[in-house]
């Protein structure tokens, strides 16, 4: 058999060998370092016999694939420690993940001192040296292996399998887990982990169902890799949104009220009118939107026209009861089908379209309880939703053109270069969870396709992804903790408008369905503002500061001229505040750093005497004497053309 490597050379075996025993014939070195194969660009266990010809990639410990093996492996040894100190803990699921990897016990909550005890143990496991040793057996085998040794997770996990299936364990020593692999040779494979955090979670994800206790770790080759991750850890929980934003008195949340309900403080809600006046004065003014206000519900009518109510229906938030009221109101998830009728309200012709409708839109989801995370996953939020109904003819400028305007709002947030591009499509595996035909969804895939390579915009295609009734472009970036969220979306949609009988009437008098563009400019606001707390560690742009200047007077004796100003700066719409507390002014300049305000103005005899202000900036320290109107003139241009400071970049990507 022939094997092509991945440096494009091609080495011939008589007879079928491990993938290991082929990384041998390259070099004892290499072996040593093998952590798993991709044979035809499948990752497959070294263990894994090869009989064919084919490709094959040795990944070691520097590749994704080696790494996530050496991570599985370390997930195996936290399983056996548990089972070691925890006899009556149950096995559930342990994989790699981007950041490491986690386990899921049914056993009462961890605490950290039983983190660094597992830790120890681990170590003593991993100093061993046991062998991984991989074997399988037939279901009805299997199930009855793992309820002898009391795993009833595991007997359920193999019952969903089909009944003829060979079902692969792994061995280290005395424990044996449930699992695909792959994984190391051996165990002293793991040399440098570290479990950082145990929470609850449900078994499988879902709320109804078991709670666990889930452990995570992260496992690198080298010690030095290892702590620079730990690093880049306590800085992320330094900037997480969810503390962050708390500390900062942006936002909080009550039990009372709910998960997923975020109550803003006027500090908050100062930044997201901030973010709201600016959109709505960029689509109205600027890119030819006419905005509209819909109710905050409807009738399940409604939604059975638009499909939500078949497709998304465990989704929404129902008032009533199909069966015994004569009304089922929801809460709505979206605004779209409430724009469809502003729409209709008035015939339209050929001429009137692009109609582009906007609106600050505030929504309900019934996410899962267990989702729910600071501001990223909430339950009500606000969005900037658009609905843009075109001409045919029009659809791939208009699509363009929604493109453009994110792209604009991700610059002048200054998180252009933190996003990906995905177009997201549909599965045809799964039909019954889209409307339409192949042939149109085919057709708005590739229309897609074409414009993002027309702009040359890097994307990657996450098939199963698209709205029910077409495909979209989602904007994503990764949170500090290395998950992806949907930032800003745009939708292609050739369907709905049959559904609500939307037409125009063309040139010839014809009536004519057109298409119709879903869309957010910057997104939802909640998400946003965590997004931009998280990037900017709280030392947002100066026109965002819901606090951009306070006045700091030396003493009680310049009171008054610190009054009049706070007043100058109030006139010209700066947010402003003043420190009168009968404190040393080097503790007010230090609580007003802390508190991450752009500028402070000190102010004591000489600059009352000549009309001055003492300007500290969290950007150059001190920046000396300047006289106000000067100073006003400055930050007024600074506001006004949404300046970003090089280093507020630096300081939030640290």
């Amino acid at each position: 058999m022939k094997i092509t490597l991945k440096d494009g050379s091609v080495k011939e075996f008589e007879k079928e060998m491990s993938v290991y025993d082929i990384a041998l014939t390259i070099s004892e070195g290499l072996a040593r370092m093998a952590c798993c194969g991709k044979v035809n660009g499948e990752t497959v266990d070294l263990r894994t016999v090869v009989d064919h010809d084919c490709t094959l990639d040795i990944c070691t410990a520097n590749d994704e694939e080696g790494l996530a093996a050496i991570r599985h492996t370390a997930s195996h040894v936290l399983a056996e420690a548990v089972k070691n100190l925890f006899p009556d803990a149950k096995l559930a699921i342990g994989p790699s993940i981007d950041t490491g990897f986690y386990y899921d016990f049914d056993h009462e909550a961890f605490s950290r001192e039983d983190l660094d005890s597992l830790e120890a143990e681990m170590k003593k496991i991993i100093k061993k040296g046991a062998r991984l040793e991989k074997f399988t057996l037939p279901r009805a085998e299997a199930v009855r292996f793992m309820e002898e040794r009391n795993e009833p997770y595991k007997v359920e996990l193999i019952r969903d399998l089909p009944e003829d299936a060979e079902i692969s364990f792994y061995r280290q020593g005395e424990f044996v887990d449930l699992c695909a692999g792959p994984h190391l040779m051996n165990t002293k494979g793991v040399k440098a982990f570290k479990l950082t955090s145990s929470s609850m979670a449900y078994w499988r994800g879902d709320s109804d169902k078991a709670r666990l206790q889930r452990i995570y770790g992260t496992a690198y080759n080298k010690k030095e890799d290892l702590e620079a991750h730990l690093e880049r850890m306590e800085d992320a929980k330094r900037r997480d949104h969810n503390r962050l934003g708390r500390e900062m008195e942006l936002f909080t949340t009550v039990d009372v009220i709910g998960q997923g309900l975020p109550l803003f403080t006027p500090k908050g809600t100062r930044m997201i009118m901030k973010l709201q006046r600016w959109i709505e004065d960029l689509e109205d003014k600027e890119w030819g939107y006419v905005r509209t206000r819909t109710p905050l519900m409807a009738k399940s009518d409604l939604y059975k026209m638009s499909g939500h109510w078949d497709h998304y229906k465990e989704g929404m938030f129902v008032l009533g009861d199909e069966e015994k009221d004569k009304e089922v109101f929801a809460l709505r998830p979206m605004t779209c089908p409430f724009q469809y009728y502003v729409y209709k309200n008035t015939q339209k012709s050929y001429r009137d379209l692009p109609y582009r409708m906007s609106e600050t839109s505030t929504l309900f989801r019934n996410e899962d309880s267990g989702e729910m995370h600071g501001l990223t996953r909430v339950r009500q939020f606000t969005i900037t939703e658009g609905h843009l109904v075109v001409r045919p003819d029009q659809m791939v400028e208009e699509f363009k053109a929604c493109i453009a305007l994110a792209k604009y709002c991700l610059t002048t947030l200054g998180v252009e270069e933190d996003v990906t591009y995905h177009l997201s499509r549909w599965d045809p595996e799964n039909r019954a969870k889209y409307i339409g035909e192949p042939e149109v969804w085919n057709e708005t895939e590739q229309h897609i396709r074409d414009i993002l390579t027309e702009l040359e915009i890097p994307f990657v295609e996450d098939v199963g992804e698209a709205a029910f009734y077409g495909p979209k472009v989602d904007i994503n970036a990764r949170n500090v903790y290395g998950k992806d969220d949907t930032m800003i979306t745009i939708q292609w949609d050739a369907l709905l408008a049959e559904q609500f009988d939307m037409y125009y009437v063309d040139q010839n008098g014809d009536k004519v369905r057109p298409y119709i563009i879903h869309r957010t400019s910057m997104g939802c606001y909640e998400r946003t503002l965590a997004w931009l707390i998280e990037k900017y560690a709280g030392k947002f742009p100066t026109w965002l500061c819901p606090e951009q200047v306070r006045v700091l007077p030396i003493s009680e004796k310049y009171e008054a001229y610190a009054a009049r100003v706070l007043k100058a700066l109030r006139e010209r719409d700066i947010d402003a505040e003043t420190d009168n507390r009968s404190e040393k002014i080097g503790f007010k300049i230090r609580e007003a750093r802390l508190a991450r305000v752009p500028y402070m103005l000190v102010v004591g005899q000489q600059e009352e005497e000549e009309g001055l202000v003492s300007v500290r900036s969290r950007f150059a320290g001190d920046e000396g004497q300047k006289p106000l109107a000067v100073f006003l003139d400055q930050i007024c241009e600074e506001i006004r053309t949404k300046e970003i400071r090089k280093e507020e970049i630096q300081e939030g990507t640290k």
